[in-house]
């Protein structure tokens, strides 16, 4: 007898229907799968087979053919141990058919109990825009689906509970539909404990509303890093949208694996300076997503920027550009979305001390223009702030007085973000980071007294046309902070002001 179950499979983020085949004759016992399986899958015979003893019901001793069509697809993991053990219990005619609007994922433990398994939420969502509304799922995924308003979503425990539910002799409820709540960052500083930094504070206020990128350059203790380790404290909440972008990739790598629900926090990543290419921007035999990936709608935190690989931060190029990354491996190809803001912070020299008040440099020339070689001029242009930060004197760390808090800096980078969201509610954009060349044109353009600042500033700092439009986003992204309108001279000042050290021709 010849049985179908529908399950689904994943190629990058994007889902695809795979129909589960099994046919049972009578014969030379014998089990085959084929329908181009990895090994994990083929494995499967021997967790179907103990699962289905261990659940009360008969191994049929017949030969089983399963198919997992289409045939030319790779079907990889373990998902497929739950429908293929459907599709074998009504083969045999020990079960009837699921219903046509039924997806099932899952895998098998030796003793019938259903394990989680990765990517379930972005084959749901293509999975029920296709119209399938029925899915069974392990019961650790259901929470990430159970946000798909309209899917039912039934958690299954093992394959005995979800065989008493399909005989009708107990019941699984489904998922309630969750309500999405997006929440703030849980970040390790407040802006109120950072003292002194009143620019880079500023600056970093004016890199989160308009989701700019930023390279903060000091000696060491200055709090570069704890200003990076406050940003998080700053940050908008998520809407719906993004944080179904942002699990969706968590849920690919497997991370979704025992949590509730949606990620509700913007994403703060900070891999080690160590980290390769394919670490960063994603690899391996699957092409899975990298750092820059898991940081979509987030923060990616390098520290001791030079330290890491040139080839390494040469990859970052195309991603700042373009917010997404192909990985391209040998198996398998895929596209992720990878619009992050970078924050990079670094020291002066490779000794730490050049502009120290305290402690005098050991470089020498060639050692500061070796180590400040290792950024090259296009990533630079595409890093929106260049920030200085110095020492904080004695004066400053001993001040008592309460420093502006995290809350209230919040409440006016929401506030800049909510402008550019009406401003650009019909552009398919979010953020003035996101702006391309004719919506600068539309929404930036200078005129008269700015016209002739930003002309005399292009001049005299050697700004590349990529580094001159990054300053007219950085002057609409000020402005939304004065809630205003129009970019007012003092407006682009302040953008240019953030150019105008030009860091590496200055170590």
């Amino acid at each position: 007898m010849l049985a179908k179950v529908l399950s689904y499979g994943l190629a990058g983020l994007n889902g695809f229907l795979v129909t589960v085949e099994a046919d049972v004759v009578n014969g030379m016992p014998g089990y085959e799968t084929v329908g181009l399986p990895d090994a994990a899958v083929k494995e499967s015979r021997e967790r179907v087979r103990a699962a289905i003893r261990h659940s009360g019901a008969p191994y049929p001793v017949a030969h089983i053919t399963v198919n997992l069509a289409p045939a030319d697809q790779r079907k990889e993991g373990t998902l497929y141990d739950l429908p293929i053990a459907l599709a074998v219990l009504i083969a045999s005619g020990l079960l009837k058919p699921l219903p046509q609007d039924a997806i099932v994922l899952g895998e098998l433990a030796l003793d019938g109990t259903v394990r989680p398994v990765s990517g379930v939420l972005p084959m749901l969502i293509d999975a029920y825009h296709n119209g399938y509304s029925a899915f069974f799922v392990p019961k650790e995924n259901a929470a990430e689906a159970a946000y798909i308003e309209g899917a039912r979503v039934f958690p299954v425990g093992s394959l005995a509970e979800l065989l008493g539910f399909l005989r009708g002799e107990s019941q699984i409820e489904p998922m309630p539909t969750q309500r999405f709540f997006g929440e703030h960052g849980q970040a390790v500083f407040d802006f109120s404990e950072i003292k002194g930094q009143t620019a880079a504070k500023r600056a970093a206020e004016v890199a989160v509303a308009g989701a700019h990128n930023m390279l903060l350059c000091g000696t060491p203790g200055s709090g570069k890093t704890m200003l990076a380790r406050a940003i998080p404290s700053i940050l908008p909440e998520m809407t719906f949208e993004e944080a179904l972008e942002v699990t969706k990739i968590h849920s690919v790598t497997g991370a979704m694996k025992g949590t509730q629900g949606l990620i509700t926090t913007r994403p703060f990543r900070a891999p080690h300076h160590g980290a390769s290419a394919s670490a960063l921007i994603g690899g391996g035999t699957k092409a899975m997503p990298g750092e820059i990936s898991l940081a979509h709608n987030g923060v990616l935190f390098l520290d001791e920027f030079p330290e890491f690989a040139r080839d390494v931060l040469e990859s970052l190029r195309q991603p700042l550009e373009d917010g997404e990354v192909t990985v391209s491996r040998a198996a398998a190809t895929a596209t992720y979305p990878a619009r992050f803001m970078l924050i990079a912070a670094m020291n002066p020299c490779p000794c730490g001390n050049r502009g120290s008040r305290t402690k005098p440099c050991t470089c020498t020339q060639t050692a500061i223009r070796r180590y400040a070689s290792r950024i090259s001029g296009p990533l630079l242009d595409r890093i929106d702030l260049h920030i200085e930060m110095t020492e904080v004197g004695y004066r400053e760390i001993t001040d008592r007085r309460p420093a502006e808090s995290s809350e209230t800096i919040r409440a006016r980078v929401v506030q800049a973000r909510s402008m550019q969201a009406e401003r650009f509610k019909s552009d398919g954009i979010r953020t003035n980071a996101q702006m391309n060349s004719a919506l600068i044109k539309r929404y930036c353009s200078p005129a008269g007294e700015s016209e002739r600042m930003l002309r005399e500033a292009y001049q005299k700092l050697q700004l590349s046309a990529r580094a001159y439009q990054r300053v007219l986003k950085v002057a609409r992204t000020i402005a939304d902070l004065d809630g205003s309108e129009t970019i007012l001279p003092q407006h682009y000042a302040e953008a240019i002001q953030y150019r105008s050290m030009d860091l590496l021709k200055n170590l």
